[in-house]
């Protein structure tokens, strides 16, 4: 039986989609560089990287779907570096799509991001016709890669671009510059100072892995290309996010404030009625439920 590819699945989104396909008897295969935290049952773990042209080309051969989920950059990474990030992320993509021009028959996922592409949007909520104007490398690297993709496409390769909004919920791993809520959950849970880099007014979009898998295996159940955001369509600040937080946990906050970063967006609400329409999902976790959550799972941890 043929089974979905996932490129860099061992991350936080990878291994809650690597999961969910299991659970439902799909085979699956997880290629990094690097082993998941730990063992999951139903899936295997291949280790290597796209470079590795003969092995791609033997996974792909067993495989029904490929998912890119791999980068190695955060919008505060690469500041000074923009050639890193081509090299670390978008070099590797073009090795697969290259490998799957002899396949025509296998869909592909990509993971982009609704966070960071649009900079600071012209409209609210932003919907996927907005220019894209990014303010970092990684952003501008995961705008680079839709370009090529939307080529690849328009050559009869079924390609999904979806853009996600801030995904967190249990099983998040901590990793510095990335996931702002495991993050402030974490210097809860220690009694140490959040820092916030401004006057903690920018505002984000946040969406539950349970809902950011849902849309994962829709498009793997009915693969067609275009581009979708995936967000919640609604915003929240990060002041407002940090008395959420206290009220829910029952903790008071500890805060730093630094000076504003250029790299980050101020504001983004991500309109996904696109996604919607097509494939008739929506957000089912409310931002209280998902905090509540994980925060009994971040105290679960050892």
């Amino acid at each position: 039986m043929k089974g979905v590819l996932l490129i860099g699945g061992n991350g936080f989104i990878g291994q809650a989609l690597a999961r969910a396909l299991a659970a439902r008897g799909e085979a699956v295969t997880v290629l990094s560089r690097r082993p998941p935290a730990s063992a999951m049952a139903g899936v295997r773990w291949q280790p290597g990287d796209l470079n590795d042209l003969p092995l791609l080309a033997t996974l792909l051969a067993e495989s029904r779907a490929v998912v890119h989920l791999a980068t190695t950059s955060t919008p505060g990474r690469h500041v000074r570096e923009p050639a890193r990030d081509a090299v670390e992320n978008l070099l590797p993509l073009l090795r697969l799509l290259e490998a799957m021009n002899d396949r025509p028959e296998l869909p592909l996922i990509y993971l982009s991001s609704g966070g960071a592409i649009y900079g600071d949007p012209a409209y609210l909520p932003v919907d996927e016709r907005h220019v894209l104007a990014p303010l970092s490398h990684h952003a501008a690297g995961k705008a680079a890669a839709e370009q090529y993709l939307g080529v690849f496409a328009r050559q009869g390769h079924a390609t999904a671009i979806l853009r996600p909004a801030n995904v967190y919920g249990p099983g998040q791993p901590l990793q510095t510059g990335f996931g702002v809520i495991r993050t402030l959950l974490e210097h809860l849970r220690r009694g140490t100072p959040l820092t916030i880099w401004g006057d903690g007014e920018t505002t984000r979009d946040f969406l539950h892995i349970d809902d950011m898998v849902a849309a994962c295996l829709a498009v793997l159940d009915a693969p067609a290309s275009g581009t979708f955001n995936l967000g919640s369509g609604n915003g929240l600040s990060l002041n407002a996010l940090c008395r959420l937080v206290e009220r829910v946990t029952g903790r008071a906050m500890a805060i730093r404030h630094q000076p504003a970063r250029g790299v980050d967006v101020q504001t983004v609400i991500l309109d996904s009625s696109a996604f919607r329409q097509r494939y008739g999902w929506q957000p089912r976790v409310s931002l209280d439920e998902g905090l509540r959550a994980t925060w009994q799972w971040l105290l679960d941890q050892p």
